[in-house]
């Protein structure tokens, strides 16, 4: 990790370097300006250079010419740096500027004298934050890619009507596909059935049975959509969501986020057993350095293994690792 500190005291440059290296962070660029900052990361100049590799940016609120308000916000306004962790540093007699500060774009904040053992928490809170959204970005760059290999297929082939959500052969197709984000090879495939709901088709029709897939597919794409999932309908009532690098553990959690999720949506179902209401049985398998064609055998696996939740009762979530 390379942090940049900006602070016109060089006392305070020297302990807080000091407390950065007894921490472990051995990379510290320093600069004594907010002008000397923005030059260092190359903000506001056009040039063939690359941009300065910063992990995060300390950033002291006072500081003569240009305080930290105003370079926290030119530093924002570059694309490079859109999600660079920014903590303010500054003194408990002007935490009037922090509210300016965090509309300029702050992450978080840290007063003087600092405590090494805050600073270090708050930073690594910030930095765990910035590795998560550049893992969401790959994903998205990564969908993208794969959705535009695809060719001139029209957006109705991809997406299904009823639920808003790409089409069961979408996830197939990611499944069958090389990743191209390496850093984790781990993959988590979930299924969504919605308990008794054939039951439900053949009683109150398909106008109805679509109603129930529309309130569940909005609740499902609201539920993954910030955390870089996949989410596929099937015709049947089926949701699959493909987590890339999404562990075990995480995988029973959003198992059990997606049936408390459908509970809680209160939709009526007059065929269902124990309650008055919708409920789904999840499946979910976690696996790693398995090829495409052997995940989307593992599909077909826990779609067997949702199936057998839900006639066992259903409202449940079950989660393996291979």
């Amino acid at each position: 990790m390379r942090i940049l500190l900006v602070d016109d005291s060089e006392d305070f440059r020297d302990l807080t370097e000091a407390a950065l290296l007894s921490a472990g962070y051995n990379d510290v660029a320093t600069a004594t300006s907010a002008l000397e900052a923005l030059e260092f990361l190359d903000v506001g100049r056009t040039t063939d250079e690359p941009p300065a590799i910063i992990d995060l940016v300390l950033l002291d609120v006072i500081m003569p010419e240009m305080d930290g308000v105003e370079a926290c916000a030119r530093i924002r306004s570059d694309p490079r740096y859109g999600d660079i962790p920014i903590i303010m540093v500054t003194s408990l007699s002007d935490m009037e500027s922090l509210a300016n500060a965090f509309v300029a774009g702050a992450t978080d904040y840290i007063t003087k004298p600092v405590n090494r053992i805050e600073l270090v928490a708050r930073m690594r809170s910030a930095l765990k934050l910035k590795a998560e959204l550049d893992r969401r970005h790959a994903r998205e760059r990564e969908l993208v890619s794969f959705m535009s290999s695809w060719g001139d297929r029209p957006a109705t082939q991809l997406m299904d009507e009823a639920t808003g959500l790409f089409v069961g052969t979408v996830a197939e197709a990611y499944l069958i596909t090389e990743t191209k984000h390496k850093v984790d090879n781990t993959v988590s495939i979930l299924v969504l059935a919605l308990d008794r709901f054939d039951a439900y088709r053949s009683v109150c029709g398909d106008e109805a049975s679509q109603g129930v897939l529309a309130r569940v597919g909005q609740a499902v794409r609201g539920l993954f959509a910030p955390m870089g999932l996949i989410a596929a309908a099937y015709p049947n009532g089926k949701i699959v969501v493909v987590g890339p690098e999404y562990g075990a553990d995480a995988a029973r959690q959003l198992g059990e986020m997606l049936c408390n999720t459908v509970s809680q949506l209160r939709l009526p179902n007059t065929e269902a057993f124990a309650t008055d209401h919708f409920t789904a049985s999840v499946a979910a398998v976690t696996c790693k350095e398995s090829r495409g064609v052997e995940r989307v055998r593992l599909l077909t696996q826990v779609i067997s293994d949702a199936q057998n939740i839900a006639a066992a009762g259903g409202n449940r979530a079950l989660a393996i690792s291979m």
